[in-house]
């Protein structure tokens, strides 16, 4: 805003300086009115401030002067009467019969200053790059409308007053964020019309009602409609400068809003996307691209907790190994990409073998692993031969018409006082004796000193 200071008190213009220039107003000196009226300092004036004692015109008489002015500008500009001591009853009483706003001390401290006059200067609307704010005027004489036009467009507000009939409209070039609602349209129906036709076009800006309605049924039909406050007629100017004051504050308010909740909506999809790359990723580390089973990394992880669940809760799990029979002579004689395919059919047949809860791995390059969880040495022996049965019993037709039968050799083991490195060691130990043994076959590993005990299968 600006305030145009009429005073020869220059340390008082000096601590208005400090106090408000900082804020992004502005303040205007003249030494005394006749200054003032040949600098033409009035036009740009939101508040004035001028001493009371002058020569040839006090700041009473300047005051009685601007309040009997034809232009609505000096009618409702807030003046304050500058006093360099306390204000007296008789001072008091020029004051009220001047019509001015206040007084303002001329040895006020910069706080004191911001006490008595920021509520005044946080009132005005600042100017954003030239442009005014619209405001949108429906239902109102148009005495009215000019009263309130010549009142508004000094604090940078624009009122446009288009026919009711097209007010969806005018409001969807305007996007003004306040409405002057009257009662000349309709009365109270006419009014309610009016803010369902704007309500369902999602048009409706903070809404002041302009007049009086004394019926508590149409008070309260019109604040479900969207009134959001009230301005009595004959119009008074303060009221209707605070009303709209508020409206451009809600404005604000809303667009900071809408501009966090829009920021939120971005973070959340920002992180859902994220979310999702950190999936791939964590499933591109831990799978093998082949077979699409659980790789060596995730093996390592899931062996090592299932030994913390067992140190610390006696949580049982059975630990498989198992590794394609002669698969470097399939490898050798049909050719690597074969071989691949013999892998994941191999893969496939573990996988819906087994139930959700338990884990396929491929560990190396014809080697698997499977972790059964809360499974006792016997049932997880029993899985095992599972397995190898369904393995042996579904060979591998190529698309040559060729048929292939790999065969798969498995170590069983469970844990006990080793650690994770011990156990893998003792189940490969069996693995390495159903290799010795013939192939296609079973070795459990009781975890002891006792060697692995075979339990099924035969070439």
């Amino acid at each position: 805003m600006n305030l145009l200071v009429i005073s020869r008190h220059d340390g008082l213009v000096e601590r208005l300086r400090m106090a408000f220039e900082g804020a992004g107003h502005r303040i205007l000196h003249a030494a005394d009115p006749l200054v003032a009226l040949a600098q033409d300092a009035w036009g740009e004036a939101q508040v004035l401030l001028v001493d009371t004692e002058g020569d040839p015109m006090d700041g009473y008489r300047l005051c009685r002067l601007l309040r009997g002015e034809a232009r609505v500008l000096f009618r409702n500009l807030p003046i304050f009467l500058i006093l360099d001591h306390a204000p007296t009853d008789q001072d008091q009483q020029a004051l009220h019969d001047s019509d001015g706003d206040g007084f303002i001390r001329a040895g006020h401290t910069i706080q004191q200053l911001l006490s008595h006059l920021g509520p005044v200067m946080a009132g005005g609307v600042s100017r954003e790059e030239g442009q005014r704010v619209p405001i949108l005027a429906l239902g109102l004489h148009a005495g009215l409308v000019q009263r309130a036009r010549d009142l508004l467009q000094h604090y940078f507000m624009e009122v446009h007053s288009p026919p009711a009939r097209n007010a969806t409209e005018a409001q969807q070039v305007l996007k003004a964020p306040v409405l002057l609602l009257g009662l000349s349209a309709g009365g109270v129906e006419g009014a309610l019309k009016l803010l369902a036709q704007l309500r369902e076009q999602n048009r409706l800006p903070y809404t002041i009602l302009v007049g009086q309605v004394r019926d508590e049924a149409a008070q309260r039909k019109l604040l479900l409609a969207g009134i959001s406050d009230w301005v009595p007629l004959p119009l008074p100017a303060p009221r209707l400068l605070h009303a709209c004051k508020r409206a451009i504050e809600w404005m604000y308010a809303r667009r900071i809003q809408n501009e966090y909740e829009s920021a939120i909506h971005d973070l959340r999809e920002r992180r859902g996307m994220l979310e999702i790359e950190a999936a791939a990723l964590r499933n591109e580390v831990l799978t093998d691209p082949l077979t699409e089973l659980l790789n060596r990394r995730a093996f390592d992880q899931n062996l090592e907790h299932a030994v913390r669940q067992w140190e610390r809760h006696r949580r049982a799990f059975v630990l498989l190994l198992g590794d394609v029979d002669h698969f470097k002579l399939i490898n050798d004689r049909f050719g690597h990409p074969v071989g691949d395919e013999v892998l994941r059919q191999m893969a496939a047949n573990i996988r819906s073998a087994l139930r959700k809860s338990d884990l396929a791995f491929r560990i190396g390059g014809e080697e698997f692993a499977v972790l059964l969880t809360e499974t006792s040495l016997k049932a997880g022996a029993e899985v095992a031969e599972k397995l190898r049965r369904r393995i042996d019993q579904e060979p591998v037709v190529l698309p040559g018409g060729q048929t292939i039968f790999p065969t798969m050799s498995f170590g069983v083991g469970g844990p006990g006082p080793q650690n994770p490195l011990a156990l893998l060691a003792l189940v490969d130990k069996a693995l390495y004796q159903a290799k010795r043994l013939g192939r296609n076959r079973v070795v459990v590993s009781d975890g002891g000193e006792s060697p692995p005990r075979p339990v099924s299968g035969g070439s």
